[in-house]
């Protein structure tokens, strides 16, 4: 169904939204909502509140007030049909006035799901599927792998030489990448629910797992860090056990153990920024659903590797990634790519 270039513009925007809020909502999904009045012009917009907080199509009511009745309510997600800490979606829509519903994303959440048929039983009209594609691959990309998987999105971040050492061969590591990589980086953990590291990689390096701005200040949203420590080795006196930000430390290796305790949690997005042998770990249990790599135009020649053991002995058992974006980022080059699990690498 075709719909017109004021609402695609506000789906457009909708997505936008639901970016500014990504890391900062689960266990809820970072949705975009935007109100168009009666005229197709823009009255109101919002985004997911923080859990226990307001839906998105909420605030944007509020945003818009009178304005939406008679309106168009634009929204990345189906709106819920449910009552949890907050009262459903579909009910403040259709109590607001609203005449028209578009949205990209069906709610693949049993619970919640079902806000499109009550729309209609109310007499209101619903357009699906508008800009799906970019829904999910946006900001609900994490959101909705965690509830059709049961378990947390995981990303492996990692930075290394150009011949893939993250270390050199006296286990020093900073800086191996500039520092604009480390910016992103930065970035990159302000957009996820928790970081994950092993026990070794806190002996190693003490790393205190923050998110901090440009000038080296503690951002005010942090997310959980999180330890691997089967064998109780970290010491209190680790930087990660401070009061900067909440920690989680797991008496577990098993990477989809640890993955079930974050989910129960409500991490739906888990960066994972341990070792190489955590790494390999969670690469042979068929646990990582993107990589991000920050290469830096440098050899080493020694020094550990970006993996270690993964349960792959063959060039038949490779993992190969399907590449979404080289982007150059300071003197390095930024890659990011997605785990092709079905298919190995065949010999040619």
């Amino acid at each position: 169904m075709r719909i017109s270039e004021a609402e695609q513009a506000a789906m457009h925007r909708a997505l936008a939204l639901g970016e500014t809020v990504r890391g900062r909502t689960s266990p809820n999904p970072p949705v975009g909502a935007v109100i168009l009045d009666a005229d197709g012009a823009l009255a109101g917009e919002g985004a997911t509140s923080p859990a226990g907080g307001a839906h998105a199509e909420v605030n944007a009511l509020e945003d818009a007030g009178e304005r939406a009745r008679g309106g168009t309510a634009v929204v990345t997600l189906e709106p819920c049909a449910h009552t949890g800490k907050t009262g459903p979606c579909v009910a403040a829509l259709a109590d607001a006035g609203i005449v028209k519903v578009i949205f990209a994303v069906d709610d693949p959440n049993p619970e919640a799901a079902g806000g499109a048929a009550t729309l209609r039983e109310r007499g209101i009209e619903v357009v699906a599927g508008i800009s799906r594609e970019d829904a999910e691959h946006g900001a609900l990309r994490a959101w909705l792998h965690a509830l059709r998987s049961a378990r947390p999105f995981v990303t492996w971040k990692f930075a290394a030489s150009l011949d893939g050492r993250v270390a050199a061969a006296d286990r020093t590591a900073r800086w191996i990448s500039s520092p604009a990589s480390r910016a992103d980086a930065h970035a990159l953990r302000a957009k996820v629910d928790a970081i994950v590291v092993g026990s070794g990689t806190v002996l190693a390096d003490d790393p205190h797992l923050t998110v901090r701005d440009s000038d080296d200040a503690l951002r005010d949203h942090q997310p959980l860090r999180v330890v691997l420590d089967r064998r109780h080795r970290i010491p209190q006196t680790a930087q990660v056990l401070d009061t900067a930000a909440e920690t989680l430390v797991l008496d577990t290796a098993v990477p989809r153990f640890a993955l079930k305790a974050l989910y129960d949690r409500g991490v739906r997005h888990a960066l994972l920024e341990g070792g190489p042998t955590l790494a390999g770990a969670f690469i042979e249990a068929e646990c990582v659903d993107e990589v991000v790599a920050y290469l830096a135009p440098i050899l080493l020649g020694a020094g550990p590797a970006a993996l270690n053991d993964a349960g792959m002995t063959t060039i038949g058992e490779a993992l190969r990634l399907s590449v979404e974006s080289i982007t150059p980022i300071g003197d390095d080059v930024k890659v990011v790519g997605r785990p092709r699990w079905s298919t190995h690498v065949t010999e040619e």
